[in-house]
Parts: C-alpha cells; sequence; structure tokens
C-alpha cells in the first residue's frame, strides 16, 4: 500500500515537461520508438521504483529486469537514507557553519563565521589569509562558492560588502593542494567522494570516486562542469575514464593532458582512515558521503552529505558488468 501511494505522489508531482524532454533525448539516443520507451519506462517505475532519469542514466534501454532490479535508484537510495540515518540530525552537515564547528579538528584549515565574526575579525583573517574560499551555508553542488582575492577590491570593506550581498557567511582558508593532484587539474581542490556505513562496531567504505575540475572553474562538481570517475578502494588507483554531466567521456584532461585511467591518488589510505573517525562523530547519521580535499599536508574534510550520491558509481561506462550496486547495501538494510 506505501508503495502504491508513493508512486502515485511522484506521479502527480512529476515535472511532465522533463519526462518527455527525456524521453525525446533516449529516442534520440537509442533509436528506439517513444512509444516502447514510455511504456517501458512506466514499468521501471512500478516493478522496481525507478525513475526516468534513472532510466536515463544507467540506460536501462540496454538491459533487461534481471539487471534493472541489481541497480540503486532514487526510490531505493530514499529508502536507504531514511533507514539509515536519523532526520533530526541533518542540519549537522547540510549547514556548512555547523558542519565546520562539529568536525573542526578534521578540516585543518582555518575559517571564518561572518554570521557571528565583526568586521575587524574579517580584516584579520584576510591580512593572514589574501586569498579566500567564501560558501554560502545552505546550497549544495558547489553553487555560490567563489574564489576571491583582497587585490580584486577597492577596500576591504567592499570585499566585505560583496560577501554577506552574497550571503557567502563562511569564509576558509584556500586549501594548497597536493602536488600530484595539481598535475590532473590544478584550478580548483579535486575531491574524493568516500561513502561509509557505521555498522554497530565498525565504519565500512562502500565506495569511493574523485571528482576533478575542468573549464577553469575552481569547484570540481558536475553542474560547474566538473568530471568523475570510481577509485579501487583497495589501491587507490582511478579505474575508468572520467565522466561529466554531459556524459562525455575523458581518458585524458582535456586541459592538462594527464592520463586519468590508473591515477594513482596521493593520500588515499589516509582519506579512508579520517572518513573512517568522522563517521563516529554522529553515529545517528550512519550513511555518509564525505568529500575530502588533499593538501600538501594530507587529507582534509571539505564537507558531509546524508543523502550520498548514487548515480555516478553505477553509470554504465563505468561499470562495464552492468551489475548496480543494490546487493551491497542488503547486509546494511532491511527489506530492500
Amino acid at each position: 500500500m506505501k508503495r502504491i501511494s508513493y508512486l502515485f505522489k511522484r506521479i502527480v508531482s512529476m515535472d511532465y515537461k522533463s519526462f518527455f524532454d527525456t524521453l525525446n533525448e533516449i529516442h534520440k539516443q537509442s533509436g528506439i520508438s517513444r512509444i516502447k520507451l514510455f511504456f517501458d519506462i512506466i514499468h521501471c517505475g512500478i516493478k522496481f521504483g525507478a525513475g526516468y532519469n534513472d532510466y536515463k542514466w544507467f540506460r536501462f534501454y540496454e538491459i533487461g529486469d534481471d539487471l534493472r532490479k541489481t541497480y540503486i535508484n532514487r526510490t531505493k537510495n530514499n529508502q536507504i537514507v531514511r533507514q539509515l540515518n536519523n532526520p533530526e540530525y541533518y542540519h549537522f552537515v547540510n549547514d556548512k557553519i555547523e558542519f565546520n564547528k562539529l568536525f573542526n579538528d578534521f578540516l585543518k584549515r582555518d575559517w571564518l563565521n561572518l554570521k557571528e565574526a565583526s568586521f575587524e575579525e574579517f580584516v584579520g583573517f584576510i591580512n593572514k589569509h589574501n586569498s579566500v574560499i567564501i560558501k554560502p551555508i545552505d546550497l549544495t553542488g558547489g553553487f555560490g562558492v567563489e574564489k576571491i582575492a583582497r587585490e580584486d577590491f577597492e577596500s576591504d570593506k567592499k570585499m566585505y560588502d560583496y560577501i554577506i550581498e552574497h550571503k557567502a557567511y563562511l569564509i576558509e582558508e584556500v586549501v594548497k593542494q597536493h602536488e600530484k593532484l595539481n598535475e590532473l587539474y590544478p584550478y580548483s581542490v579535486n575531491t574524493y567522494r568516500i561513502m561509509t556505513i557505521k555498522t554497530d562496531d565498525n565504519v565500512d567504505v562502500i565506495s569511493a570516486y574523485v571528482r576533478i575540475g575542468n573549464n577553469g572553474a575552481v569547484v570540481d562538481n558536475h553542474h560547474s562542469g566538473g568530471m568523475s570517475s570510481p577509485v579501487d578502494i583497495e589501491t587507490g588507483e582511478i579505474l575508468y575514464p572520467a565522466i561529466d554531466i554531459d556524459c562525455n567521456i575523458f581518458d585524458t584532461h582535456p586541459m592538462t593532458h594527464t592520463k586519468i585511467v590508473g591515477f594513482k591518488l596521493p593520500c588515499f589510505k589516509q582519506a579512508l582512515d579520517l572518513v573512517k573517525e568522522a563517521a563516529l562523530v554522529i553515529p545517528e547519521l550512519r550513511y555518509i558521503g564525505w568529500d575530502v580535499a588533499v593538501s600538501v599536508d594530507g587529507p582534509l574534510l571539505i564537507e558531509g552529505n546524508h543523502i550520498p550520491g548514487y548515480d555516478i558509481m553505477q553509470l554504465p561506462d563505468q561499470n562495464p558488468s552492468r551489475v548496480g550496486f543494490l546487493d551491497m547495501y542488503r547486509k546494511y538494510i532491511k527489506d530492500i
């Protein structure tokens, strides 16, 4: 009954323009008739809880139900999050200032909360750190994140006013990235997204991938033009060519010409140790996607996400077996 109710809500709230735009996009990619795709997407929604974007991302039109049922899709991911994470504790990771306060020992960089700090404290901060990263405290996906420098403004007051006007109340010291990661892309911090699940007596790393900036952007998120690729948890090596939000595939980075597949990520084992320790801080949030940067002094936390992405790790071009990751979660989740 709950499943039927959920599907009904999804149907009522669906963005039908986006649905048919996606349907047309899949038709152009696959050559399959729109009518056949339409009913197959509906079938996947009813039988597996997969949305039309799941159908597109995982290219369900290429595989049968025997493989489709192995995927984490939007519905399954929501179920996993609901079972493992207590929503009363979401604010500790959703609010960037609260996150920085709680995980200060893991950040390993200076930061300032302009909601509480005075203008004089701001001036002291930029006296020490001429260039800073500014972040809106309640946006995700890298939106609103900027790197700005003191010399770009007529005065310290102009710089301060600019930050306040953009509601980027969190300012941070710029991470001096490990030289090895600069070989991939030097203009942003290229982060490791590492998924952990806390059990009663342990913290398990479920999967990891690296995000790499592109196009001169100062952040590495897909929405900012970045790309990503899965990482071997045992070796810290990039496993497959990177993919961006438009499904462009990169064997080498288009700006630095560094080969991506086989690239050995620095300090990867230390990054795993860092997130395993961080995962113990809020035991009520058992399932977290951690963003880790690596500075010249080693790994440090950027942020945590209580709804880790499920799509990137299952994309067909980076998952040649075409078997989804659902079984990997079944030892942690009931009735999924």
